[in-house]
């Protein structure tokens, strides 16, 4: 088992804040070396929301999993991250892998999966408690010490949720015939009790609805409830599935005592290229999600391994769930990364081309009334490199095309957007990372682009015949700001 020396590590972060690097984000949680992935144990704590996330400080593999944790009040300034929980002991020696937080006893809590293999390699996944002290993760009790009978150790990420005053907790799963499925339990007076399976309309299809399903969670929307999963092995389809690996809900209503979901289609989350295993957590009647800006299984799309680091967390976004779908927009506290002396107002009429030069941190509101035209291409451009969102008002369909970049990950992306008469984009666009909103959050997506030089991007607009209104606002973003004591 690797030797963690949380004091040098802590000590190595922070001499690598501010990034240096051209390619290191503004406003997009990130570390200066190794490997981060999925947010978890996102919690509000006595006035602070608490960011964890899987960490490798040693390397960019997906392996030496730890979990790194920042603090912030306003989503604006943050505690500079540390290491807070690692590899210790014969449960968790081979990772500590993701879970949830939540408060118990004026306390933070943390939940999560413990992964140990034997010497011939077969893997024993426990779940287990924790609370934070002092900036660190002590690691308490074994909850559930192994996989229930007619499920594979590939048992992981609990999800505590709440109902009727009694805690349960959801995993992700799969069947021995590897079927991914979600897996429940209630907190009992001697422990927790293993309910069983959820069923879902899945579970009746003769085939498969992926081999895995990651990342869980339960949510509430008034009287809806929202089941989030990460199902690995879809097939692909025209308009839908065209990641890796898929990050999407269920949205209906569920009975523990049937132990049943009544639900609607699985719909994604986000249609963009790197957005994998989100986590939600409700605090003031909002339930905010942070994903992992990333894909599994595809490294070769990150040049950034060379430079000594991989991936991004999102932003946060705020969930709102309407008629079954949800709608995702950025949380209102990123508005103070504005700096308005630097504003630009657009208000053109009866234009088919346009274009705006951009800083290195930009966010973007568009309303395009298209009038007579039918096809809109809205491009960044970084010299000859080109990132493309292109819509086809016959068809109604979005493409995002990468193919115009030249490092990273390529590729088009596309799906259906319903637009009547108004496209309305909000575009985040940092040195990297890119987060789209459509129709004021009913689709969403997030990405990367790699600019082969430092250039700064030139925002273009350009239409099949001339566009009836284009109105907006542009503005440079300042960079979030790392506090040793906040």
């Amino acid at each position: 088992m690797l030797e963690f020396n949380k004091a040098e590590i802590d000590a190595k972060v922070r001499a690598g804040i501010p990034f240096e690097h051209r390619w290191h984000n503004r406003f997009h949680l990130e570390m200066p070396f190794g490997l981060i992935n999925d947010p978890n144990g996102l919690t509000c704590y006595q006035g602070e929301y608490h960011i964890f996330f899987q960490w490798n400080p040693f390397g960019c593999e997906h392996k030496n999993k730890s979990w790194g944790h920042t603090k912030t009040r306003d989503f604006v300034n943050y505690s500079t991250p540390e290491l807070a929980m690692w590899p210790t002991d014969e449960h968790d020696k081979d990772g500590c892998y993701s879970g949830c937080g939540f408060v118990e006893d004026e306390k933070l809590r943390v939940f999560y999966t413990c992964n140990a293999k034997d010497e011939a390699g077969v893997r024993t996944a426990a779940q287990r408690l924790g609370t934070l002290e002092g900036g660190v993760i002590r690691k308490d009790e074994i909850a559930v010490p192994g996989n229930p009978e007619g499920y594979t150790a590939h048992f992981r990420d609990p999800y505590v949720f709440y109902r009727h005053g009694q805690k349960y907790f959801v995993l992700g799963s799969q069947t021995k015939e590897e079927r991914g499925c979600a897996l429940i339990y209630r907190e009992d007076p001697t422990g927790w009790t293993f309910l069983g399976e959820l069923k879902t309309k899945m579970t009746e299809l003769p085939e498969k609805f992926g081999y895995m399903w990651e990342c869980p969670g339960l949510l509430k929307f008034g009287s809806h409830d929202v089941l989030l999963f990460c199902p690995q092995g879809l097939e692909a389809k025209d308009f839908k599935y065209q990641n890796l690996y898929q990050s999407g809900y269920f949205a209906g209503h569920i009975s523990l005592d049937s132990m049943e979901m009544y639900h609607g289609r699985f719909q994604e989350l986000d249609k963009g290229f790197d957005f994998y295993a989100p986590q939600v957590f409700q605090h003031e009647g909002r339930q905010i999600l942070l994903g992992w800006m990333g894909m599994p299984d595809r490294d070769m799309d990150y040049p950034t391994k060379e430079k000594g680091w991989m991936y991004s967390l999102t932003m946060p976004r705020v969930l709102t769930l309407r008629q079954g779908h949800i709608f995702s927009q950025p949380a209102r506290e990123l508005r103070a990364l504005r700096v308005e002396e630097t504003a630009v107002d657009i208000d053109a009429e009866a234009v088919s081309s346009m274009a705006q030069p951009l800083s290195e941190g930009a966010e973007i509101l568009l309303d395009i009334h298209l009038g007579e035209a039918s096809n809109v291409d809205i491009a960044l451009n970084y010299g000859m490199e080109k990132l493309l969102f292109h819509y086809d008002r016959l068809t109604q369909i979005m493409t995002i095309d990468r193919d115009g970049m030249k490092l990273g990950g390529r590729g088009q992306r596309r799906f259906k957007l319903y637009v009547d008469k108004v496209l309305y984009l909000q575009l985040f666009v940092d040195k990297t990372a890119i987060e789209a909103f459509f129709q004021h959050g009913e689709e969403a997506a997030t990405l990367f682009v790699f600019p082969q030089k430092h250039i700064l991007p030139e925002l273009s607009l350009s239409a099949d015949k001339p566009l009836e209104t284009v109105s907006g606002r542009i503005w440079e973003l300042e960079a979030i700001r790392f506090h040793v004591h906040q």
